[in-house]
């Protein structure tokens, strides 16, 4: 039970906190990372739908369906695992967004209520990593689109001496993606809305723009569309769909936990709740269809099933029609992997050391990671993406988002007292800044989500993956391909158990 009376709600459903709720010089506070004012907390319906639009109609999202169509599924398999996972994924995305618009607070600070004010940092370190991996893979094959499209403008661009294997003008497509990426982050959450609100509408143009093109070129769909599924619907398809399943919702797991670093700045829960659910689970059916389609119209012209939209739009010889497509490709990238993966890790590092990070470092620190790391192997095969790295990161992040929605909206009832959420004598301290109900329902539920990771063997009798064929722990393998569902529904049992067991203050 609580032992103060919850605060009274203004009358746009937000609450706000004065000035001198906390100490100016509280280790555990920022100007990034303090709660935003009602006054700010301007984003709407509309906002919220263009940042899903910008995020969804990216590269990696067009070739999801290719990933699902190459291990055996047809088309109408493929698109309906990806609408089914992005509905499933909405959920946790509205429950852990309602902190935002209600509480003004990023991700990270949330996590404080049930992980402590130094537990946090797990969960938010783990966050920070996975998005500092994809904000490399995403620049990586945003420069590559470039690289390509710009190859067409110009014969001869990769006729040139390499470096590192590849040819240093893809160094340059690389180095310019990340330079403007950075660039317009640096400059804060408000230019990014306004960046979404344009790139959005942009985007969607392009991807439109390439199915006239290939419809007219193809004078109809055909080949792929009558491509019936390798797999059927009997026992084979269930062994792909299940984990497809998960490795679709692994996709926008980690949107599911950081989400409030967005909806903190909409103006009420019917501006998220609206926004994400127009523009989340329809945008990217809609752009998995669009997929299908274009890439059957690519397959009865060239006579092959093009999935690449960058490799498919370097096909044409209109000038014009490539440097469309060029910016297309800049756009769209450029808008999912700041939103996406950016904004994050800049919170989440902030968080580690509120006083020598604040959001413009923690962004510059993601970049320069985003470079370190190799992520182009990451997407070398379908299922080395699907089932490892998607399936491995949703099965953790899914762990996250059980602990969270447990604790804010079973055990506290979304009541939550802010000002606790940045001392280090409130309610939030539990033990030396750790509320190890949290850590071990993540240790038990990570372990029951991933520790079963298997890789699968090829025809050839090759191994796809870096883990056992049989498992890392073998008896958990048959809950690997239920990943993202099993960490968050057992993390969440178990921390509402151990929570009511030893009792907390809340």
């Amino acid at each position: 039970m609580t032992d103060t009376a919850p605060p009274t709600l203004p009358a746009g459903g937000g609450i706000d906190l004065s000035a001198d709720a906390y100490p100016s010089d509280s280790r555990y506070a920022n100007d990034d990372l303090r709660p935003v004012p009602l006054a700010e907390r301007r984003w709407t319906t509309y906002n919220f739908v263009a940042l899903w639009i910008g995020m969804a109609h990216c590269i990696p999202s067009w070739t999801l369906a290719s990933g699902l169509v190459a291990l055996g599924m047809d088309w109408k398999q493929a698109v309906l695992t990806i609408a089914l996972a992005n509905v499933i994924v909405l959920l946790p995305m509205l429950l852990t967004g309602h902190a935002g618009p209600k509480y003004g607070i990023p991700f990270p600070v949330l996590a404080r209520a049930s992980f402590g004010l130094r537990g946090a940092n797990l969960p938010a370190l783990i966050r920070a990593a996975v998005a500092c991996c994809w904000f490399g893979i995403q620049t990586w094959i945003g420069g590559q689109g470039v690289f390509v499209l710009l190859g067409k403008v110009f014969g001869g661009w990769a006729d040139v001496p390499q470096v590192g294997g590849y040819p240093w003008t893809l160094w340059l497509c690389f180095v310019l993606f990340w330079v403007l990426e950075l660039a317009i982050i640096y400059r804060g959450m408000d230019t990014l809305r306004r960046f979404e609100n344009w790139a959005a509408p942009f985007v969607l143009v392009g991807a439109v723009v390439l199915l006239v093109w290939i419809a007219n070129k193809a004078g109809g769909f055909g080949p792929l569309l009558d491509e019936p599924s390798k797999v059927g619907w009997g026992s084979d398809f269930w062994k792909i769909f299940f984990p497809g399943l998960m490795g679709m919702i692994g996709f926008w797991s980690t949107l599911s936990l950081n989400i409030p670093d967005f909806t903190r700045f909409g103006k009420g829960q019917r501006a998220q709740v609206w926004g994400q659910t127009l523009g989340l689970p329809t945008t990217m059916t809609l752009f998995a269809l669009m997929s299908v389609l274009v890439t059957s119209g690519s397959e009865k012209v060239y006579g092959a099933a093009i999935w690449d939209p960058v490799a498919l739009a370097g096909k044409t010889d209109n000038v014009f029609g490539l440097l469309f497509a060029l910016i297309t490709v800049f756009v769209a990238t450029i808008s999912v992997n700041i939103a996406a993966n950016v904004v994050s890790p800049a919170y989440d590092l902030a968080n580690l050391a509120p006083k020598l990070i604040n959001f413009r470092t923690g962004a510059l620190i993601t970049g320069v990671i985003g470079v370190l790391v190799m992520p182009w192997k990451l997407t070398s095969t379908p299922e080395l993406y699907i089932f490892t790295w998607l399936g491995v990161v949703g099965g953790l992040l899914g762990t996250v988002a059980g602990i969270l929605i447990a604790d804010y909206w079973i055990i506290r009832r979304t009541v939550l007292h802010l000002a606790d959420l940045y001392l280090p004598s409130g309610r939030y301290w539990y033990s030396g800044g750790w509320n190890w109900n949290a850590v071990t329902a993540f240790a038990v539920g990570g372990i029951l989500a991933v520790g079963g990771s298997y890789s699968t063997v090829d025809a050839k009798g090759v191994k796809a993956g870096p883990f056992p064929v049989d498992g890392l722990i073998p008896f958990l393998k048959p809950l690997a391909d239920y990943g993202w569902a099993v960490g968050l529904g057992s993390s969440l049992i178990l921390y509402v158990a151990l929570t009511k067991a030893r009792g907390v203050r809340i």
